[in-house]
């Protein structure tokens, strides 16, 4: 396929870089220099696009996305599918994927799960919103970039798929390293807390796959100083658009406000902005109840 890639940073750049070597021609577009040997770079969003069957975009927030589809589809080819694997608010997503389909284009929100080295290892998941006949088309792109392609309903589905798992996971990540520190508070050695809790009713992805406890269970950014997998700055800006769409659906998400006023705390008023967000665990082993 031809493919236009438009945000070549930390995420994008290897997902682009992968298709690529699987055949496809890529052409790719960032306002910053990214250096790369693998794909050809463009100097316009128009000039990345034109032509392209598939056009590709991992973007920083719904602003710049909303500004780059404004630029890009009139530009892009009638039937092409534009492909935003962004993480937006759902509101966002649902308005560019009507402009999209305005202009006689096929749209897919498909924000992803795992982080940079998913993306450069092809093993990300994609929870993917719009039409059956888009996400068929854009199938043999998620098995190169990815493990996984969940089609979750109609556009801004993938989001609000996004979204929900990642209100969880933040909540799932507090609990687990409050009780670390609460074991530690009360004598249980971290070894056994693990053994424990990973095979037993407590277990969860934050205890088993990413232990926020440096030297227990599998390798993680407990291991490197905390240096981000996942970023705190990155899990509070989920966390917050998960509060968004709960107010404009009027759910009630106690757990999900909670998390995010910790992460809150955490990004900006503390230490956390730059760490991983499992840091999470130094900083309730540092604090005392009230």
């Amino acid at each position: 396929m031809k493919i236009g890639f438009i945000g070549l940073g930390n995420m994008g750049l290897p997902m682009a870089e992968n298709l690529a070597r699987a055949g496809h021609q890529v052409t790719g577009y960032d306002i910053n220099d990214c250096p790369t040997e693998v794909i050809r770079k463009s100097d316009s969003i128009p000039t990345a696009v034109s032509g392209a069957d598939i056009v590709i975009t991992m973007l920083p927030n719904a602003a710049i996305l909303r500004q780059v589809a404004a630029e890009a589809t009139p530009h892009m080819t009638t039937g092409a599918v534009l492909l935003d694997c962004s993480t937006v608010d759902v509101e966002s997503a649902r308005a560019v994927a009507a402009q999209a389909e305005g202009a006689g284009l096929l749209p897919l929100d498909a924000p992803v799960s795992g982080g940079v080295g998913g993306a450069q290892a092809g093993t990300l998941t994609f929870m993917v919103g719009g039409a059956p006949a888009a996400f068929e088309k854009a199938l043999e792109l998620f098995d190169i970039m990815g493990q996984k392609a969940v089609h979750c309903g109609p556009s801004g589905n993938g989001q609000a798929a996004k979204i929900c798992n990642n209100m969880i996971l933040g909540v799932t990540m507090i609990g687990t390293c409050e009780a670390f520190a609460l074991a530690d508070k009360l004598g249980l050695d971290r070894q056994a807390m693990f053994d424990v809790v990973s095979t037993s009713s407590g277990y969860s992805w934050t205890m088993n796959a990413y232990c926020p406890a440096p030297g227990i269970g599998p390798q993680s950014p407990a291991d490197n100083g905390y240096k981000p997998g996942f970023a705190a700055d990155l899990m509070l800006k989920d966390l917050r658009l998960s509060q968004q769409a709960a107010q404009a659906v009027d759910a009630d998400t106690p757990m999900g406000q909670a998390a995010t006023d910790l992460y809150a705390q955490f990004v900006e008023a503390e230490d956390g902005s730059g760490r991983d967000f499992s840091a999470m665990l130094p900083r309730f082993e540092s604090r005392r109840r009230g």
